[in-house]
């Protein structure tokens, strides 16, 4: 089978610059497995690579959609294979690069076909929501699909209302749907998975808090107001729910002070960063890295050249 990288991390995690320096060794083409990433217009609080780095190293699966749009996992998983088959058939080999798990879940096991959204049960869904609380509902999915429930943060309304919906639909949990289609559809690729974690929790978290701090300085908020009078957004779109983005929007209605919209800007990535590691310590057959180690590049540089050779 034909190869596939994979460079997967939490966000801060020295990613993209690695990818860039695999780039200038290996004949790799770069594929984002980032659903921020795919919206046009959000380029500052997504980390976005700047135009000079995308000249140098062109990257697949970014700018996909305006910020109003619609995007999905089986949209990914598409889109993905479609480049990964670009790339070989230009006599090269992908390099998957982001922190999307459930993209990179969807794109390794495959997606079951699940029930397409149903606006009325979504509206019973929310209705009560707006009444208990969303750890509340995600109190009540633990009890109908346990595995899923185990993976949300109780307030991850968007994933904790679809596998609500999935199962009032259906009758079946999330959890299973997937299982069932990781035995139809599978990856016809050799894939390597390259995994960065952090040796000190506390330094990522001071790596974290300097990018968003940077973010801010880069005029987050001011592409967060640029963004609202360009598209028809609402705060509870999926584009404006991103990490940074929400906070940004509630310091535009005043809900916030730019203190809160920091801290809590910080505490949310972080938030995010501890959800993607947990992710990948559970994630079999991949190589750990110490994202903090200065020779990070040279190590995985060393075991991506003998790999290649294994499988050519």
């Amino acid at each position: 089978m034909k190869p596939v990288v994979f460079l997967l991390g939490p966000t801060a995690s020295g990613k993209t610059a690695l990818a860039c320096a695999l780039r200038g060794q290996f004949p790799l083409d770069i594929v984002s497995v980032d659903s921020a990433l795919i919206y046009r217009g959000m380029n500052v609080g997504t980390a976005k690579p700047d135009a000079a780095t995308l000249a140098l190293h062109p990257h697949r699966l970014i700018d996909l959609i305006n910020p109003n749009g619609a995007y999905s996992a089986a949209n990914f998983r598409r889109d993905a294979l479609a480049a990964i088959d670009d790339s070989h058939a230009a006599g090269r080999v992908p390099l998957l690069v982001g922190g999307t798990m459930m993209y990179v879940k969807a794109l390794l096991e495959g997606l079951s076909d699940m029930p397409p959204a149903d606006a009325a049960t979504r509206k019973i869904i929310e209705a009560k929501a707006a009444i208990i609380g969303w750890p509340a509902m995600h109190r009540e999915l633990a009890a109908v699909d346990a595995i899923t429930a185990a993976r949300l943060s109780p307030n991850d309304s968007q994933r904790i209302q679809r596998a609500l919906e999935v199962f009032a639909l259906t009758g079946t949990p999330l959890s299973m749907l997937q299982t069932r289609a990781s035995k139809k559809q599978g990856f016809p690729f050799a894939p390597i998975v390259f995994v960065l974690q952090p040796s000190i929790r506390a330094v990522l978290h001071e790596r974290i808090s300097a990018r968003f701090d940077a973010m801010l300085a880069a005029g987050l908020v001011d592409e967060v107001r640029s963004l609202r009078e360009h598209y028809p957004l609402t705060a509870d779109m999926p584009s404006m729910r991103c990490v940074g983005y929400r906070q940004a929007w509630q310091f535009l209605d005043e809900t916030i002070d730019a203190a809160a919209l920091r801290a809590q800007g910080i505490a949310a990535t972080r938030q995010l960063a501890k959800r993607q590691m947990t992710w990948l310590r559970s994630m079999r057959d991949v190589e750990t890295f110490d994202c903090l180690d200065e020779q990070v590049s040279q190590r995985v540089a060393a075991r991506l050249r003998q790999w290649l050779a294994e499988v050519d």
